[in-house]
């Protein structure tokens, strides 16, 4: 999609920025809670359930109210973005850390959109984005050799967790042009289904450790899972998409690693090294290349 109304670009730009600063939070306000007393199950509780809370009555009342038969084009969504992806980026929080996180899920997303949209959607990419594709695995291999070199070991299940989660990620920003809903009943739909089948298990199999956090735990995880995340950082990312198309969205998400890595400092005292901020920087220059958009890498394509 290439856009060539400014006012649409602007628009979508706004909203990556938007969905850039609430992920960026995300990663960081996850690890805090998961290093204190709220378990991973615990976190997607609360971001599935309010989420499903504020935005399920837009399905049924006002404009956006979307018929019944529409809802279960929903659950692919769901299953993308939804339960899935929140577990896999969690666990590989757990495991590892928050500049780990915020670098290889966001790094790989548009690596894996390429691919996909290469071997599914005929869209070819092009010199420049394989070339960002190279920087992208350049700096992930250099930026988990400096993990290795400080802790003496990487969770394998814990990069797995996250490579899993880009892919998720990946397929999703391709799918929802493609789902007929807008912005906000793609949010609601996510919350929706994922809590529909999420929250009896959490309930029925006592999975909750929400007794053990305190009351400003509670309350602050609360507001940032369930309202920043569920709501704002979902319906800012789905209209960048839309406003953007997913390979130009995916060039603004490039700037989630660089604002974690600089909120892991004075909020987790995660300071990266010099080597570390260097990989950093050659993964964001190769994912600017690697997100261009689908018309102009098509183009592009074609004519070398």
């Amino acid at each position: 999609m290439a856009v060539s109304n400014p006012w649409q670009m602007t628009q979508g730009v706004m909203w990556g920025i938007v969905a850039v600063v609430v992920l960026s939070g995300w990663f960081v306000v996850t690890r805090v809670g998961l290093r204190q007393d709220l378990r991973v199950w615990d976190v997607m509780a609360l971001r599935l359930g309010e989420g499903a809370l504020f935005l399920t009555p837009v399905l049924f009342v006002g404009p956006l109210r979307l018929r019944v038969r529409a809802w279960p084009g929903g659950i692919i969504l769901a299953l993308l973005w939804g339960a899935p992806f929140i577990l896999m980026v969690a666990l590989g929080l757990q495991a590892t850390s928050a500049t780990m996180t915020s670098t290889v899920t966001p790094a790989l997303m548009p690596v894996f959109a390429g691919l996909v949209a290469w071997a599914f959607l005929g869209e070819r990419p092009s010199r420049r984005q394989l070339s960002g594709y190279g920087l992208i695995a350049a700096g992930l291999f250099a930026l988990v050799c400096v993990y290795v070199q400080a802790e003496g070991r990487l969770d394998i299940g814990g990069a797995g967790a996250l490579v899993a989660a880009a892919v998720l990620w990946a397929v999703y920003t391709l799918r929802l042009p493609r789902a007929g809903v807008t912005s906000l009943q793609a949010a609601a739909l996510i919350c929706f289904w994922s809590a529909i089948v999420y929250l009896p298990l959490y309930i029925g199999l006592s999975l909750s450790n929400l007794t053990s956090a305190s009351e400003g735990e509670l309350v602050f995880q609360s507001i940032y899972q369930g309202i920043m995340m569920s709501v704002v950082a979902l319906f800012a990312f789905n209209r960048a998409v839309v406003l953007l198309g997913p390979r130009a969205a995916a060039v603004i998400i490039a700037l989630v690693p660089v604002t974690t890595t600089l909120l892991a400092i004075p909020v987790l005292g995660e300071w990266p090294s010099w080597p570390s901020a260097a990989a950093i920087f050659v993964i964001a220059m190769g994912v600017g290349l690697a997100a261009t958009s689908s018309n102009e890498g098509n183009k592009k394509g074609e004519s070398q």
